[in-house]
C-alpha cells in the first residue's frame, strides 16, 4: 500500500539465540487510520492528535523489565557452557616448548 513500509529487525543470525523474538518495524507516511481501528489496548490519540497512555505506567514498565531480567538471568547457563568448553580444551590442549628439556609439551591448565 502506498505510504505503508514494514521490515524485519534481523534474521535468525542476528537474534543470539533468542529465535522465538520476531520483531519488526511499520512506518506510516500520510496514512489515516480510523481511531476505532487502532491497536490502542494501553495507548489513545484524541481527534486533536493528543496520545495518552491508558495503562498504569507501573505495570507497562514491569514487563519491559521483567524482559530484560530473564535475559539477564539466561546468560549464566551460556557463560557456564562456555567455561565448560574452555576447561575441557585447556585439558587436552598441549602447547608451549618444556623447559626441562621432556619432549612431551606442557598442557595449557598446567601453564
Amino acid at each position: 500500500m502506498p505510504g505503508i513500509d514494514s521490515g524485519d529487525m534481523g534474521g535468525s543470525e542476528n537474534k543470539w539465540g533468542f529465535n522465538s523474538k520476531d520483531n519488526g518495524w511499520l512506518t506510516f507516511d500520510q496514512v489515516r487510520i480510523p481511531r476505532d481501528q487502532m491497536l490502542s489496548r494501553f495507548m489513545s490519540v484524541d481527534r486533536e492528535g493528543g496520545v495518552s497512555i491508558d495503562g498504569d505506567m507501573r505495570i507497562l514498565y514491569s514487563t519491559m523489565l521483567r524482559t530484560r531480567v530473564e535475559l539477564v538471568l539466561g546468560t549464566k547457563y551460556l557463560l557456564l557452557a562456555s567455561i565448560l568448553v574452555a576447561t575441557r580444551y585447556s585439558v587436552v590442549r598441549r602447547q608451549f616448548k618444556n623447559i626441562s628439556g621432556v619432549k612431551e609439551e606442557t598442557q595449557l591448565i598446567d601453564y
